[in-house]
């Protein structure tokens, strides 16, 4: 009977927990890998680009891909030019 008692005490817990809102992990802020250091986005690198976009052929967000505004921009241009040159899709269907 006592071990019972015990398990309803863990369990009211750990429900008390939940109910706090509390995070189960921690966030990790994205760093641009362009200011890092790593090759600039470059037309011509069409397996360098695909890694920013989806598998229909839109570009990702910033808040996605971790990078920031000025690498962004260019990423934006260099996706663009590399789809007027046919070294990447508009569209997957």
């Amino acid at each position: 009977m006592n071990e019972d008692k015990d398990f309803n005490e863990l369990d009211k817990t750990s429900l008390k927990d939940r109910k706090m809102g509390q995070r189960k992990g921690t966030f990790k802020k994205k760093v641009c890998k362009f200011c890092q250091g790593a090759a600039p986005a470059d037309y011509r690198n069409p397996e360098n680009l695909r890694r920013y976009i989806t598998e229909r052929g839109k570009i990702l967000p910033a808040r996605i891909t971790g990078t920031c505004a000025k690498h962004q921009r260019a990423l934006n241009r260099e996706i663009k030019r590399a789809r007027v040159l046919a070294y990447l899709p508009f569209e997957k269907k």
